[in-house]
Order: structure tokens, then C-alpha cells, then sequence
């Protein structure tokens, strides 16, 4: 429980600034092209330091990697709150994106205590931990705003802060150091494993398709349903609600009737669907019904992707594979947003929602041609280190 309120907190901090950084930059002249480069800055220095935190977390642990990356969160939102120019906005994403790797060390370390059966109560457990954040944060960084633009920012930072310091005093630490590899067998190659790689590019699919969603959504109600930063953050707060509902304990159930490769295709089937009827919307019964579906398929999508990801890694190497996968979150994030913003600017407000269902049907046809559906995707390690693939 430790772990999952470190993570929640944290992702409350994401919560508070994500619905309202697109409108805040737009005070410093920021166009939806510049708004979209701003989400991608984040990202991009999370694609350069996901895999090396997560494999310095194999090495000297989860714990110290976690209240390194909370502090240089607390630092990141603190830069982007006092900002006086575009350029220092940017600035503060990058430090930010540079230390975000705590939801990635902390998959780890839930898969680290975790037995086979147990884990995928425990991933969506730390998926809800997302949507308590998109529950919270929208809410409290409204609360916040009615102090000024710059305050949410410095909330932010201060409930990092105060993160960091909590988990120094109570969280626990899961890595077990590895035994000696017995002489002559081959380790584990971790990331570089064949169905890591596939995993990957689908993830960079789903991602580059949500975060469309994300970084354009708040232009796009303000355009279409005259949404202001309050409404806004309303509708991060509904999403919020339903991915706890369905992370929190509908994963859980649905886990325990199928494997992972089933619930994820079915999934991507509904978020293909919320992102067309999101994009079609001109009424709000229309948006909602759109914003529902799109909710319950990315909360299922995402926990049976990392419980795939932890069924491929090598224990030992299961830090590095999640920042590996991280990493390829990240590509998504570096090109979803800016190309979004631009399709936005050029074509229309509907676009980048047509887009990303497009993106995601992409997804969906490689999980149907790769079979991840029909047979077992990973790779398992015998006792010795060597790897085998596991049978269908």
C-alpha cells in the first residue's frame, strides 16, 4: 500500500497540471503547435532517462529511484510555475519529463513482491493510481487556479516535495539482489527480448493515440462546447472516476476470466470507438457517451499491457524492461502531441481525435497479425538465466 500511495500522489501532481498546461501556455502566445511541442518535451527527456533509471533501479534499487525521480518532479513544476517566458514553460517539462520514472520503477517493484496470480489485481491497482490522479489533481488544480494561473504549478511541487520525504521515511525497499549466474549459461538480454520489442511498438501506437487526445482535448471542448479551464478539468475528473472504477477493481475480475493478450485487443476495440465518437461529437450526450467508451478501453488496455510487458522480463532485468517500455510511451508523447496540435492548427478540431483511432486501429491490426491474441507473446527464463520461449 506503501508503493500505491507514493504512486498515487505523485500522479495527483500529473493531474494538477496536464488539464490546464495546454490554456496556461497559451498566456505566454503559445499556438496549439507550441502546446502540442510542450507535452513532447516532457516525453522526450523521458524516452532519453526512463531506461537508464530503470536499469539504475536494478542495480541500486527501487527506492532511491523513486524519491529521485519525486524530487526532480517537485523541482520541474516549481520551474514551470514560475515561469515568465515560453522558453522557461519548456524548460521546466524537461526536468520534469527527465525524473518521471517513478510509475515505471514502481510496476517493478509491485511485479518484484508479487506472485503470478497476484499481479494483475496489483497492476490495476497502481492503473487506478492513475485515474485517482486524474480524479484529484483536475480538482485540486482548480481549487488552485482561483489563486492565480502560476499556483496549481507550485501545489504540484510542494505535494512532490512532501512525496519525497515520505517515501525516505516509509517505502519499502523490493529489489532482492540476484544470485551469481551459474558459469557457462547466457543472461537474460531483457528489453532486447523479440516480444519486448513487439510490446513496444504497440505501446508507442496506444500512447501516441491518447496522448492525441490529451494534449488537443482542452482546445478542442474550448472550440466545440465553449469549455473553459474549469470544465475542462470537470471532464479529466469524470475520466478519472471511470478508469478508478475500472482499473481499480473491473481489471482485476475481468484478469481472473481471461489472460492479458485476450482483455488487450478487446480493448483497443473501444478505444477506437471512443476517439471516432469523440471526434464526431457537436452534443454533449454524444461527447459523453464518447468520453465513456474511450475510458473503460483505455483502462483496461493499459494494466493488460503491463502485465504482458512483466510476463516477458527477466526478473532480473524487469527495471530495465519497464523503462524500456516507458521509453516507448515516451516516443508516443514526444509525436502525438506536437502532430496533433499542428492537425488541429491545419485541418480541423476533430482531427486529432480521428487520427488517434486510426493510430489505435493500426495497433489493433499488429496485435492480430503478430497473433498476440491466439498464443503467449513472451519469452520466459529457466532458473539458470538462459532464455526459452514459453509455449503457446
Amino acid at each position: 500500500m506503501t508503493i500505491w500511495f507514493t504512486v498515487a500522489l505523485d500522479l495527483i501532481g500529473f493531474g494538477i497540471v496536464v488539464p490546464i498546461l495546454g490554456v496556461y501556455a497559451e498566456r505566454f502566445g503559445a499556438s496549439g503547435y507550441a502546446v502540442g511541442w510542450l507535452f513532447a518535451t516532457f516525453s522526450l527527456a523521458q524516452l532519453v532517462f526512463a531506461p537508464l533509471l530503470g536499469r539504475l533501479s536494478d542495480r541500486i534499487g527501487r527506492k532511491p529511484v523513486i524519491i529521485i525521480s519525486l524530487v526532480g518532479t517537485a523541482v520541474g513544476s516549481f520551474v514551470t510555475g514560475a515561469a515568465g517566458a515560453l522558453w522557461v514553460l519548456y524548460l521546466g517539462r524537461v526536468i520534469d519529463g527527465a525524473s518521471g520514472a517513478s510509475l515505471s520503477v514502481a510496476q517493478a517493484a509491485v511485479a518484484d513482491m508479487a506472485t503470478p496470480e497476484q499481479r494483475p489485481k496489483l497492476v490495476g491497482m497502481l492503473g487506478a493510481a492513475f485515474g485517482i490522479g486524474f480524479v484529484f489533481g483536475p480538482a485540486i488544480g482548480g481549487l488552485a487556479a482561483l489563486g492565480g494561473p502560476h499556483v496549481p504549478f507550485y501545489v504540484a511541487a510542494a505535494l512532490a516535495a512532501a512525496n519525497a520525504i515520505a517515501a525516505l521515511i516509509r517505502l519499502p525497499e523490493t529489489k532482492v539482489a540476484s544470485g551469481p549466474r551459474v558459469k557457462g549459461t547466457k543472461a537474460a538480454k531483457g528489453p532486447r527480448l523479440p516480444a519486448l520489442r513487439r510490446l513496444a511498438i504497440i505501446g508507442f501506437l496506444g500512447t501516441f493515440a491518447f496522448t492525441a487526445f490529451e494534449a488537443t482535448f482542452s482546445l478542442f471542448g474550448s472550440n466545440r462546447f465553449a469549455l473553459t479551464e474549469g470544465s475542462s478539468a470537470g471532464v479529466f475528473l469524470g475520466i478519472g472516476v471511470v478508469l478508478v472504477a475500472v482499473q481499480g477493481g473491473g481489471f482485476a475480475r475481468l484478469a481472473a476470466r481471461m489472460p492479458a493478450r485476450h482483455l488487450y485487443p478487446a480493448a483497443l476495440v473501444l478505444v477506437v470507438v471512443g476517439l471516432a465518437v469523440v471526434g464526431a461529437s457537436k452534443s454533449w450526450a454524444l461527447l459523453i457517451v464518447g468520453l465513456l467508451v474511450l475510458s473503460v478501453g483505455q483502462g483496461v488496455a493499459s494494466p493488460a499491457l503491463t502485465e504482458m510487458v512483466n510476463q516477458a522480463a527477466p526478473p532480473e532485468r524487469r527495471g530495465e524492461a519497464m523503462g524500456f517500455q516507458q521509453s516507448s510511451y515516451a516516443v508516443g508523447r514526444v509525436l502525438g502531441p506536437p502532430l496533433a496540435g499542428s492537425a488541429f492548427d491545419r485541418i480541423g478540431v476533430w482531427s486529432p481525435m480521428a487520427a488517434g483511432a486510426a493510430v489505435t486501429a493500426m495497433a489493433l491490426c499488429l496485435v492480430l497479425v503478430w497473433g498476440m491474441h491466439r498464443s503467449a507473446t513472451t519469452d520466459t527464463s529457466d532458473a539458470s538465466g538462459a532464455v526459452t520461449p514459453e509455449p503457446a
